[in-house]
């Protein structure tokens, strides 16, 4: 009787072993938490699609975030819902933008948590679009054309304004051609030079957002955002959009969604040397946790089994809902 020579199962045999030679680790370190703010008093209002997680008005944004920095999360990416919105989105670059007061807040409670500034049009516009849009009809159908260059004026305006308020990390997440040269010219023209860039360098127009839109309540209002968003099939052109945000100044480069795009998440790590991130998006953690309620699976076994092949694909942080709950479970083992 022949024996195997080669016995992979040696260093699979004891816990000890298996973490001594384990390639990928988890960290809190790792996550970025999203926060919703909101105006209103006394509100903390769970989204209906993502269980668990809540828009905050500025007066009780505070319990959220004294919860996060005491886990250890480094960051968390802002994310505003204006009183009012308007065709160009003016409340996302008002100096008393709902964005703006929640950095300021933050910045005063905890100056050591990094707060990440989302700078996009869509939860501003009262079209839903990620910026300035000419409207027309079209068999009784109002249709639009998202304006590339006159919505680079405003992303720098947002930009500008969120880091005279406080913000660490300026992350565009717009999708307009040159929107990274823009802005980086905005912030280095304000005195903002050192502030980096964490560029949405590939986000594909993707049906996993769906929660998001409820969430931030930024459903177009019409027509889709298919002519800046990447389509889903392609990978190659992913190299493209991050080639172009590097030459243009990018300091971080995101792939977002992740789940579904872990090759492009791979590619992108290959090619690229900046600090990538992975956006655990909406829709994947409305499906864990809808699946997990129904007691279809074990919800902390899936989502951290989510989040490490994340890491695997070459992932230096990870923004997801999941940030608190993973905190906890990976401190449980310590």
């Amino acid at each position: 009787m022949s024996f195997p020579i080669v016995r992979h199962r040696r260093l699979r045999q004891s816990v000890g072993i298996r973490n001594m030679v384990r390639e990928n680790q988890l960290s809190v370190d790792d996550f970025i938490q999203p926060i919703y703010v909101t105006y209103g008093e006394n509100v903390k209002s769970e989204i209906k699609s993502m269980p668990g997680v809540f828009r905050f008005s500025l007066d009780r944004l505070q319990e959220e975030v004294t919860e996060i920095a005491e886990l250890g999360i480094p960051a968390v990416l802002l994310f505003g819902i204006p009183e009012t919105k308007d065709s160009v989105g003016s409340s996302g670059f008002a100096e008393d933008g709902i964005v703006q007061e929640a950095t300021r807040l933050i910045k005063s409670w905890y100056p050591e948590l990094l707060v990440i500034a989302d700078t996009c049009l869509c939860e501003f516009t009262d079209h839903g679009h990620c910026g300035m849009v000419h409207t027309f009809e079209v068999d009784g159908h109002t249709c639009g054309d998202v304006l590339n260059d006159e919505s680079l004026e405003l992303l720098v305006k947002t930009a500008v304004s969120q880091a005279k308020a406080g913000a660490d990390i300026i992350a565009p997440s717009n999708m307009m051609d040159g929107f990274v040269q823009a802005i980086r010219a905005g912030l280095d023209e304000n005195g903002f030079s050192h502030i980096p860039i964490m560029s949405y360098s590939v986000k594909y127009a993707s049906a996993f957002y769906g929660p998001f839109r409820e969430a931030a309540d930024s459903t177009p209002q019409f027509g889709d955002r298919k002519s800046y968003q990447m389509d889903p099939a392609n990978a190659r052109e992913a190299l493209r959009e991050a080639e172009t945000d590097v030459f243009e100044g990018a300091d971080m480069l995101m792939v977002k969604p992740s789940l579904s795009y872990l090759d492009v998440l791979r590619t992108i790590r290959d090619q690229f040397d900046l600090p990538l991130v992975a956006y655990n998006v909406s829709g994947e953690y409305a499906m864990v946790k809808a699946a997990a309620i129904q007691g279809w699976i074990d919800e902390k076994k899936v989502a951290m089994e989510i989040l490490l092949s994340m890491k695997r694909a070459g992932a230096d942080m990870i923004i997801t809902y999941y940030g608190k709950d993973a905190s906890r479970w990976l401190a449980e083992k310590s």
